[in-house]
């Protein structure tokens, strides 16, 4: 796998060479180890070891369901109430951050209501806070500590 634009931790690996898994602290279980996971698993890291984000709080592959369709957003933060309150979204590094993963992200977030919204591939990250007010994605020079994402509102 290829370096990312994340700080580098202690990655636990296991399974072949032909199947390598990664082992995944949210979900507990190693999972298969894609170019997305890779990127999933750093950035992780990233919000719980530098950004002071707690393990408890965060969730990957939440699944949601609109009508008869399920999807699953890759990465959600809840509050300490337990409301969603960030959804991050998942490119391999390869794939670039387009619109289009805006509007998928923005897909979630209609079943969600989160105040953030995050993009990465590991390469390139961007985040979006949600202004409810005018309907529109703000978007923020960086990806907030946990504090600043629990200050109350003013």
């Amino acid at each position: 796998m290829i370096r990312l634009n994340l700080p580098p931790f202690e990655i636990r690996l296991s399974g072949t060479r032909e199947r390598m898994k990664i082992f995944d602290p949210l979900r507990r279980r190693y999972v298969a180890l894609t170019p997305e996971e890779w990127v999933r698993q750093h950035f992780v890291n990233y919000l719980i070891n530098h950004l002071g984000y707690p393990a408890p709080l965060l969730a990957n592959e939440v699944q949601l369901a609109v009508g008869s369709k399920h999807l699953r957003a890759d990465t959600v933060l809840y509050s300490r109430e337990m409301r969603p309150r960030m959804i991050v979204e998942y490119k391999a590094p390869n794939i670039a951050i387009t619109p289009d993963v805006f509007a998928q992200i923005a897909t979630y977030n209609l079943l969600l209501h989160v105040d953030y919204l995050v993009v990465s591939n590991g390469m390139e990250h961007f985040c979006s806070r949600a202004n409810y007010s005018t309907g529109q994605l703000e978007p923020i020079a960086e990806i907030p500590t946990y504090d600043q994402i629990e200050l109350p509102d003013l």
